[in-house]
């Protein structure tokens, strides 16, 4: 079975214009125009974010009836409050006191359960460019859209949302695990190339050590959820309209995790290790958002390269299964080896499966030869 379906665009892109989306999470005010030049710690956008509200249960704070709580309030329903200002107290002299918890505005008194509601004061929010390249659209209120010539690597799936850190290789070979050891200081604002999984472990040690992004092959799908601190199987229903990862009660949410292979425990696939690493030491994007229905996304790793690169396309290569390509196999029996197509059957024909369809005969990268669908292929370059 197939992790997903081919969109027909090669994971491995080694020169093209990449397009940038940058969002807010609210609607604000964009700052850069049409044309102009940005670096990754450009803002392009900013908004006021507003907050939950804080309900408190002011009668047992001050540790007095519900009906006596409107009365002990120093502030009136509607007025601003400071951080760690008088909020309410008991007594002129000796009696109980409480702070604002936080600076906003007081929206609501119960005199019944004895309960009050503070709205804080929205949060601005920046929103960086995260990448080097040229402001290409605007989309007002919401953000921008950002072009630049990058080398990319497209992955299975992935977790976080977009960082942007130095590019640092951490195993040599793309079977190696990343195990919590290797992970110290040295890693810190970085993105980690990885060799074939990661443990729960090992993210949260990266997530201490302030690592920005990882890439690794593979995860097992147990260690995943323990990181994310989430139980059983239910949350990785996938079904329309969208699918995404469920949310995490794990503060380590600005790391980002980029799989190219799948669940379990399978390495890289060499073509996509070999460009990472030859890049080790570079900056590059990673943006982890997965779309698998509707808007199909796939997490990519997005490497700038110099205006005077040569050879850069305008859109990402899509190579077709030929006799000859090199390609990355999507059949479980197989997933994620690489090889070469030798034949291609010129009409539908029948697989063990009983299903009619397009046959390749592949030869894999230990020598081996095997056939299966086409479709279940992905031409590399």
């Amino acid at each position: 079975m197939s992790l997903y379906v081919p969109s027909g665009a090669s994971p491995l892109v080694t020169g093209a214009l990449a397009r940038i989306e940058r969002r807010l999470p609210h609607p604000g005010e964009v700052v850069v125009r049409v044309g102009q030049r940005v670096e990754p710690g450009t803002p392009v956008a900013y908004a006021f974010v507003p907050a939950a509200p804080r309900i408190m249960n002011l009668a047992r704070m001050l540790m007095t009836p519900p009906s006596r709580v409107k009365r002990s309030l120093l502030h009136d329903v509607g007025a601003s409050i400071t951080q760690g200002a008088p909020l309410a107290r008991t007594g002129r002299f000796g009696g109980r006191k409480c702070l604002s918890p936080v600076s906003g505005v007081l929206t609501s008194v119960d005199e019944v359960t004895g309960y009050i509601t503070i709205a804080p004061d929205p949060e601005r929010y920046e929103l960086l460019a995260n990448v080097p390249g040229i402001v290409m659209e605007i989309m007002p209120y919401e953000g921008v859209r950002i072009e630049t010539p990058a080398a990319q690597v497209y992955g299975i799936f992935g977790i976080g949302v977009s960082q942007y850190g130095v590019l640092q290789l951490m195993v040599t070979d793309p079977a190696e695990p990343i195990t919590p050891d290797k992970i110290n200081a040295r890693f810190a604002y970085s993105i980690i190339i990885g060799g074939s999984t990661i443990s729960a472990a090992a993210l949260e040690r990266a997530a201490q050590e302030g690592v920005r992004g990882i890439i690794v092959g593979s995860i097992d799908e147990a260690e995943l959820r323990a990181f994310l601190g989430i139980e059983g199987y239910a949350p990785w229903d996938a079904g329309p309209p969208i699918w995404q990862l469920p949310s995490s009660p794990n503060p380590a949410a600005d790391l980002v995790v980029i799989v190219t292979e799948g669940f379990g425990v399978r390495p890289m696939a060499r073509p996509l290790f070999d460009l990472l690493a030859s890049y080790a030491g570079k900056e590059a994007l990673v943006e982890g958002v997965t779309h698998v229905w509707g808007d199909v996304r796939r997490p990519r790793v997005v490497i700038p390269l110099t205006t005077r690169a040569a050879g850069v396309a305008l859109d990402a290569p899509r190579p077709t299964v030929r006799p000859g390509a090199p390609v990355r196999v999507l059949h479980q029996s197989h997933l994620g080896a690489t090889g070469q197509v030798r034949a291609l059957s010129p009409s539908p024909q029948r697989l063990p499966s009983r299903v009619r369809t397009q046959v390749a005969e592949v030869v894999l990268e230990d020598g081996a030869i095997t056939r299966m669908s086409a479709v279940a292929l992905e031409a590399l370059h």
